[in-house]
């Protein structure tokens, strides 16, 4: 496309993968082996309409597109790629499961609100200029979109077997309180959506459910000595929670916050966790998160969020423990365990039954739950741009 900005020309997944933390070795052969050149998205309320519609597009572009998946077939005289098509279907979790991925916490609920797109505003959501996602819009900052799609491979098994082993032992918590706790401690969330900061030791179903309530916080302590306790005191809530670390409510200045912005839209994909693989602790059939996010610029969106923010152990800066540590849940220290501080902030002060604060005790996660299978970036143009570059 002439004239593209110089990120769009040279920047694929492949080429910023060690930028991002991904292990192309983990990555599934349709995006390690082949050249994508684009993607189609269909989404319907029912699985039923998706085939007519897929018919569809096939008839109307004929040969000129091909569905490819590259499987390389190797033998003790040969070694050849075969192309096959290749989709990934999503599957919504059934039930009081809707919306909730596979590790069972409600998802995309902190969603930015578009200025002039976003109608009510609910509280708590931060407004951002459009252009932050749509080119040539109020706030575009001129660079290239191109929005990543990829599957994320989530070890269920493993990662509530890691829960169960390493559950908190706070107060009165059953063991299985204690281990939901700490898997809300590293989301940020319990798993009904209700955020952490403001209910730290118990889910609240009432709190996660009301949209003028789930987003209106900020990580910002209401104590008489914040400059001190906010630089120190992680027991409302991590510093290196998940939802913290992507979106560091109050931790930043607001403008160094507002830029990084993405919108997601992605759905859950694979069965449910068999009883066979529950009683074994060992994930064996494919499921995961097809994530899609999107952004006016690459470089300030996803690249940055999983370099700067994700897999940086410093980050959230200027907090008092200077090795917070990586993402627990999607960020990578390359498939080895991590260390994160904070997840277990109250430890026993001796052998009797009192806990003291100590943002310092860290917790070692010993390997990924989330894994990435691959991944591209894609430029996402308007009708009116796809009738622009037709006629260029």
């Amino acid at each position: 496309m002439p004239g593209r900005p110089r990120r769009f020309q040279y920047a694929d997944v492949h080429n910023t993968s060690f930028v991002i933390g991904d292990d192309p070795s983990t990555w599934n052969a349709a995006f390690a082996e082949t050249d994508i050149h684009g993607v189609f998205l269909l989404a319907s309320g029912t699985a039923a309409n998706i085939a007519p519609e897929l018919a569809n597009i096939q008839s109307i572009w004929g040969s000129s597109i091909t569905e490819m998946l590259a499987i390389m077939t190797s033998s003790p005289l040969l070694t050849f790629n075969r192309f096959h098509s290749y989709r990934l279907n999503g599957a919504a979790r059934p039930d009081a499961e809707q919306g909730h991925e596979h590790f069972g916490f409600m998802d995309g609920i902190s969603q930015p609100a578009v200025n002039g797109f976003t109608n009510p505003v609910l509280p708590g959501q931060t407004p951002v200029d459009p252009g932050t996602f749509l080119l040539g819009e109020t706030g575009d900052p001129g660079l290239d979109l191109r929005p990543h799609l990829g599957k994320r491979w989530l070890l269920v098994p493993e990662f509530n077997q890691f829960l169960t082993d390493n559950l908190l032992e706070v107060g009165e918590l059953t063991p299985e309180q204690g281990s939901e706790l700490l898997g809300a401690r590293m989301v940020g969330r319990w798993k009904s959506g209700a955020p952490i900061f403001l209910s730290p030791t118990a889910d609240d179903p009432v709190l996660a459910a009301d949209p003028n309530r789930n987003n209106n916080f900020t990580y910002l302590l209401d104590v008489p000595n914040p400059n001190v306790e906010n630089h120190f005191n992680q027991t409302n809530c991590p510093f290196g929670a998940h939802i913290r670390k992507v979106h560091p409510r109050g931790d930043l200045d607001p403008a160094g916050e507002n830029s990084h912005f993405i919108i997601r839209s992605s759905i859950p994909y694979g069965p449910e966790v068999t009883a066979a693989e529950t009683a074994s602790s060992t994930t064996s059939v494919d499921r995961g998160l097809a994530f899609v996010s999107y952004q006016a610029s690459i470089s300030n969106g996803f690249m940055f969020l999983q370099s700067i923010w994700i897999n940086n152990v410093g980050f959230i800066f200027g907090k008092v423990d200077p090795t917070i540590g990586v993402d627990p849940i999607i960020g990578t220290l390359g498939g080895g365990p991590k260390n994160i501080s904070g997840l277990n902030p109250l430890v026993p002060v001796d052998e009797s039954s009192d806990f003291h604060d100590d943002p310092w005790n860290d917790v070692v996660i010993p390997k990924d739950f989330v894994i990435s299978r691959g991944g591209e970036y894609f430029f996402s143009p308007s009708l009116s741009g796809l009738g622009a570059i037709a006629a260029a």
